[in-house]
């Protein structure tokens, strides 16, 4: 990745003719001079963090010490990564399904929805085509309502073309599946914030278990066994899903035919980071006792009580809190009504209906 990145950047050094071998060589130096950064880094922060003898002799070990010790800090910066990700995720999750599945139609008229929908349509479709760049309105505002009263319009078909079976079954039975599986996970590490109070084995530093066939990974067997599997898939999903709803991370989302490749690799820098960080965040959590952290398990920061009990009140109150504002957005909403608020532009809702365009008949419409 940073090969790639560098060599984009990279235009060749002044006096050498122009072309890819003048590229390769900026971009070898360029890596060598960020190795030596990195390598300075560390040895400070290590020198800093543990000033002795033994902490210093060990990073003259290249292989043995300092890669696993780099690794160590770029999985730590991933596990923070990931306890802000996931517990926005698993909340994200069910607005992402929900977008991608058909749901019920309860006291709803599809018919007159399309009907309607229809005729707004064709209203813009017949505004735009009497229009002249002379007009005072705004001919892309009209192009940009237009496109969306299509997708409107799409989304309504799909749902009315939709059979029974996938709106009043397959829906219900996706959202209580989200459900179990979240309330799983928060139970789970709920479960190992009581084990590390009262059981020091449960500290996830330099925990062997039996060995692969010797014995079950859960006491459960195997049902168990796959349920932990499941639930590092489901955090997995959740976690990328909530890295890309984050605000910061929000335009780091691929576009067809609109990417860079400057994007793409920092799309490819993220998901790496976060693949990294997830074996040890499965373990410090609690989710399974399979030893997912290899070599990298003897280092001090996996042995820290407070940091690892941090961690899981931190993962557990984060996810709680993310969970009781998706699911009580819509009371909220009625609340804020109620109470005169909304006009303080206090949630979504308030601000996406001031800030909805003009219809075909004149008038403010949420659809």
């Amino acid at each position: 990745m940073p090969f790639a990145f560098f060599f984009l950047e990279s235009e060749g050094f002044a006096g050498l003719k122009k072309g890819i071998r003048a590229r390769i060589l900026e971009t070898v130096v360029m890596l060598v001079l960020l190795a030596l950064l990195i390598l300075g880094i560390v040895w400070v922060a290590s020198a800093l963090i543990d000033n002795d003898a033994a902490s210093m002799e060990s990073l003259y070990d290249l292989w043995e010490f300092y890669l696993p010790y780099l690794y160590s800090c770029i999985s730590l910066m991933g596990c923070l990564l990931l306890l802000l990700c996931t517990p926005v995720g698993l909340s994200r999750m069910f607005t992402v399904m929900g977008q991608l599945l058909v749901k019920p139609t309860i006291l709803e008229d599809l018919d007159e929805q399309i009907y309607i929908i229809t005729l707004e349509e064709e209203a813009l479709q017949r505004r735009l085509n009497g229009l002249s760049s002379s007009v005072d309105y705004n001919i892309m505002d009209l192009e940009q309502e237009l496109e969306n009263v299509k997708t409107l319009k799409t989304k309504l078909e799909r749902r009315k073309k939709a059979s029974a079976w996938e709106r009043n079954l397959v829906y219900p039975a996706v959202m209580v599946l989200l459900l179990i599986e979240t309330s799983i996970s928060v139970l789970l590490v709920a479960c190992n914030i009581l084990c590390l109070l009262v059981d020091e084995t449960a500290m996830p530093k330099g925990t062997r278990g039996p060995g692969i066939g010797n014995a079950s990974l859960s006491a459960f067997g195997f049902v168990g066994a796959a349920l932990e599997i499941i639930l590092i898939f489901y955090l997995m999903v959740s976690s990328v899903v909530g890295f890309y709803s984050l605000r910061f991370f929000g335009n780091f989302i691929p576009k067809k035919d609109d990417t860079t490749m400057t994007k793409i690799i920092g799309n490819c820098v993220s998901i790496l980071v976060l693949s990294s960080a997830l074996p040890v965040m499965s373990r410090t959590l609690g989710i399974t006792r399979f030893d997912l952290l290899g070599d990298f398990g003897r280092f001090n920061w996996l042995g820290n009580f407070y940091i690892v009990l941090s961690y899981n009140l931190l993962f557990a109150i984060v996810t709680t809190l993310c969970l009781v504002r998706k699911f009580t957005s819509a009371v909220r909403e009625e609340l804020f009504k109620a109470l005169g608020l909304h006009k303080l532009h206090l949630s979504n809702t308030s601000r996406d209906s001031e800030t909805s365009k003009a219809s075909a008949n004149g008038h403010h419409k949420a659809l």
